[in-house]
């Protein structure tokens, strides 16, 4: 299948969307926070990324928009996995270049299919 990137600062978010990933037969790279997460996109190249909004220091949109400005990573796919949920958040995160948002609490039909979705556009 492909290789996903995923980056929540919460470990137990991390490990379950991790885990859910690699039952849909996905590698799964983890990052604990942006800046790690923007070194393996360059570094490893995923085939899409699947971030938190929220995070102390560079948040999913700050990386978002690190993506989106490199060379090696603007043409991957980001998919928001977020507490936010209003419909603002939601337009401004696409706004910056998430393909697909999904809130928490989410199913792994949800995250499953936001990333199969991702790799289809």
């Amino acid at each position: 299948m492909s290789t996903v990137l995923v980056v929540d600062d919460s470990l137990s978010e991390l490990e379950l969307v991790s885990s859910y990933l690699r039952k849909s037969g996905h590698t799964v790279i983890m990052a604990t926070d942006a800046k790690e997460a923007l070194n393996k996109a360059i570094e490893q190249k995923p085939d899409v990324v699947v971030t938190d909004l929220v995070m102390p220091g560079m948040n999913g949109l700050e990386l978002c928009r690190s993506l989106k400005t490199h060379d090696h990573t603007k043409k991957t796919p980001i998919v928001a996995c977020t507490s936010k949920t209003q419909d603002i958040d939601r337009f401004w995160a696409m706004k910056q270049g998430i393909d697909v948002y999904v809130t928490k609490p989410f199913t792994q039909e949800q995250i499953t299919n936001a990333v199969k979705y991702s790799l289809g556009k």
